[in-house]
Formats: structure tokens, C-alpha cells, sequence
């Protein structure tokens, strides 16, 4: 492989452009390829400043890069995940990995068939690992997020529990050794079609209860977790990056002007070109990772049609 990795980019949207100009501005790589079949002159347009070159088909645009992010919309991303793969790429992935289970597991095997990193885009992972949060050495006993947006016309294709949601059930995951038991919510349907509010309360098998609400139907922009541990509470304002912990363990009151959360995104496509490289030994979320988080959602949305 290159020594400097040719990155490319399928979709050329909001977060397309992000990710195109992580690539362009990341050492060691170049954004060499932006493919969007859906909207070729959106694709030029985000490519040619940067200069990269936009792509007719996914077999040119494959044949020009080493590595692939996947900023398509979410009900895209296997398609191009998997065809990145079959090419030999390692592949960044967007949130959510895929929107249903047997697409990240062709995913994953496709992967692990090649031996090919993939990574996904959980970025708050890079906010809990500044702050500390992983290295408290207790389990969590409750967990209570909120994560409200205003209405927006990004991510209609999937509802706010594969929009929003999964960010903290990823983190939920992440924070417990605990594998959910059961599921209960309830939601509301409003202006996508789907479901645009929800509130899901998740049992997990050793008493760690997490209740989480999402919505992006809101008029004021909320995200806020509280985290009850048996020595003491961290409670969390993402939107102000405060924090109060009563626990007596250490967290990091300067994490929000570390350069990691300063930019969560170059912090995480950086993480994923080492790991490409073999310069670490794993992105800072795993396509496994990814697939827990996405069947917790599924099972949320499942427990919202159930309650309907």
C-alpha cells in the first residue's frame, strides 16, 4: 500500500464534505476520490477544490484510493461498504454501520475474509475516553441521556433511534461489561413519517438499567448524560462541556480543549488510517462494536412498533 494513503469518499453530502476534508487535511493520506452516483455534479464540486477528482462509476472511483469512507445515506451503507471491501479497501463507515443485522454481518464477514480494517463513526467515544469515563473502574448501575435536535431534513431515511439514539446506546455499551436484557419505549411520529421522538428504557443482565431520550422534534438543542456508579453520579452537559462527578475518581476537567475532542472527526479518520497502516491495533470503533449498537436500535425500534 501507498505510503501516503489515497482516501476516498462515497457521498457527497453534509458529512461527505466533512469527511473529504479530513482526508485532504490528514498526514500521510490525500483525498484522491469523491463518488456520489446520485448527484455527480455535488460530487465535482466537493472533489475539484480539493483536489481530488470526482467519479462516474464505483469501479473507477475504487481503482483510485486505498481506503474508503462510506458518507452515503445510512440505508446505503452496506452497498457501498461491501463493494469497497470486495475491491480489498479497509472502509470507515458512517453511523449506523448498516440498518438491518444481516448487513453488518456480511460486513463484518466480508472483512474478515480479506483481513480489511473496518472502522464506524461513533465519534462520542473520543469525548468519554478524554474525559476519563473508561477508566472508572466500577460498572454503572443507571444511565440517563438525553439528546434532543431541532427538525432538520438530515438522516430522514432512518429513524431518530439510528439518527441520534445510537450515539449513547453505543456509549452505554461501551461504559458496561452487561449485555441488554430487555427493551421497553415508546415514541412519536411526526414529520419524516418515522419515528422522530423516542424514549426507550434498556435492562441490562447484571441490574444496569439506561434510559435514553432522543428527539429531533425539539426547539432548544439538548445532550446531557448521568451516569450513577455505587461510589457516587457524573453528570455530563455536552452542549456547554461541564461536568459534576461525585464518584472520586479522577476525570479530565480540560477535556474539551484537548485536540481530540477539539475535532472528534480527524481524531477518529486518524485513528482508523493507523490502524490501517498497523500503527495501532484497532480504529477507535470496531465494525463488531458498531453491530451491537445498531442491534440495541433495532431492538428499540422494535419495542417502539410493539407499544404502537
Amino acid at each position: 500500500m501507498a505510503e501516503s494513503l489515497r482516501g476516498g469518499v462515497i457521498g457527497a453530502g453534509v458529512f461527505g464534505g466533512h469527511h473529504a476534508r479530513k482526508y485532504a487535511g490528514a498526514a500521510g493520506a490525500v483525498l484522491s476520490g469523491v463518488f456520489d452516483p446520485h448527484h455527480p455534479d455535488r460530487a465535482a464540486a466537493l472533489a475539484m477544490p480539493l483536489g481530488a477528482r470526482a467519479f462516474a462509476t464505483m469501479d473507477e472511483f475504487l481503482e483510485a484510493v486505498d481506503v474508503v469512507t462510506v458518507a452515503s445515506p445510512a440505508t446505503a451503507h452496506a452497498e457501498g461498504a461491501i463493494a469497497a471491501l470486495k475491491a480489498g479497501k479497509p472502509v470507515y463507515v458512517e453511523k449506523p454501520l448498516a440498518i438491518s443485522l444481516s448487513d453488518a454481518d456480511a460486513i463484518m464477514s466480508e472483512a474478515a475474509r480479506r483481513k480489511l480494517v473496518v472502522a464506524c463513526g461513533h465519534q462520542e467515544r473520543v469525548v468519554f475516553q478524554a474525559m476519563g469515563l473508561f477508566d472508572i473502574p466500577e460498572q454503572p448501575l443507571r444511565l440517563e441521556s438525553v439528546r434532543h435536535g431541532a427538525p432538520s431534513q438530515r438522516s430522514l431515511d432512518v429513524s431518530v433511534v439510528l439518527d441520534l439514539m445510537i450515539h449513547d446506546l453505543d456509549l452505554a455499551l461501551a461504559l458496561s461489561a452487561a449485555a441488554p436484557l430487555a427493551v421497553e419505549a415508546e415514541g412519536a411520529v411526526d414529520f419524516s413519517g418515522g419515528w422522530d421522538r423516542a424514549r426507550a428504557e434498556v435492562t441490562f443482565d447484571d441490574g444496569f438499567t439506561a434510559v435514553f431520550d432522543a428527539s429531533r422534534m425539539a426547539e432548544d438543542r439538548r445532550r446531557s448524560m448521568r451516569l450513577v456508579y455505587p461510589s457516587g453520579e457524573v453528570e455530563i452537559d455536552f452542549v456547554s462541556r461541564a461536568f459534576r462527578n461525585t464518584t472520586g475518581y479522577p476525570l479530565n476537567p480540560d477535556y474539551a480543549d484537548t485536540p481530540a475532542v477539539q475535532d472528534t472527526l480527524a481524531t477518529s479518520v486518524e485513528a482508523f488510517l493507523a490502524a490501517v497502516r498497523g500503527q495501532a491495533p484497532r480504529p477507535i470503533v470496531t465494525a463488531e462494536e458498531a453491530a451491537r449498537a445498531l442491534d440495541l436500535a433495532l431492538a428499540v425500534e422494535r419495542a417502539l412498533e410493539a407499544g404502537a
